[in-house]
């Protein structure tokens, strides 16, 4: 069997850099599975349809940009290679949602949110230093994120028209991955958060929402 390769601190800040530029730039990540979206057929929507729709991708978007911050950052900082390895694994399954958001968005005509970079460096300075606090921390904290990415998705089906299946389809799909991540971290044991810690983040949450809707 291969032995781990080892980087030292150096080449795991320029990996992270290198992580980060592909995050931001537009359709620089590039999924490992079609956008769930293609074997939807498109459907005529209103101006008003189509821009309230783009504002709901464009928060899904932003939510996985901070995503991959988060789990970058706690890559970074884990102290057992096991939960750096799942880290890593988990972010690589995100830049599916980021691209497929990406796509949806560009395809209604509007753009990713100005506000990107810097929720992932908000997002990254958070996921850091929960792996430097312990590892049950760190995958506690992906549980708990991603059970609010959970009700945002609900939140955000219930808008979306029916006849939007592209949409409908992408966020579905995102839906299912989000809620099985946060079962991988409480099962590699990852602490539950109580239920304060759990309105702060909700309160934070509705921050980044509210400015990435239309910004």
């Amino acid at each position: 069997m291969a032995s781990e390769r080892h980087f030292s601190p150096v080449d795991r800040l320029l990996l992270q850099a290198d992580a980060a530029l592909r995050t931001l730039l537009p359709f620089s990540g590039q999924p490992t599975r079609p956008s769930p979206a293609t074997v939807e057929a498109p459907t005529e929507l209103d101006s008003q349809q189509t821009q309230h729709i783009a504002g709901l991708m464009r928060i899904n978007h932003t939510g996985e940009v901070c995503a991959q911050a988060l789990y970058q950052g706690q890559a970074l900082t884990a102290k057992l290679p096991q939960v750096r390895k799942a880290m890593e694994h988990a972010a690589d399954e995100e830049i599916d949602h980021l691209a497929w958001c990406e796509q949806r968005i560009r395809e209604l005509g509007s753009r990713p949110s100005v506000l990107n970079p810097l929720f992932y460096g908000l997002s990254f300075g958070v996921g850091a230093a929960a792996g430097l606090i312990s590892d049950k921390i760190s995958l506690g904290f992906v549980a708990a994120t991603e059970d609010q990415v959970v009700k945002h998705l609900d939140e955000h089906l219930e808008q979306i028209p029916l006849e939007d299946q592209k949409s409908r389809a992408i966020l579905e799909q995102m839906r299912v991955d989000e809620q099985q991540h946060a079962c991988n971290a409480l099962d590699a044991g990852g602490v539950r958060f109580p239920k304060p810690v759990k309105l702060g983040m909700s309160l934070l949450a509705k921050v980044m929402t509210s400015s990435t809707y239309r910004i």
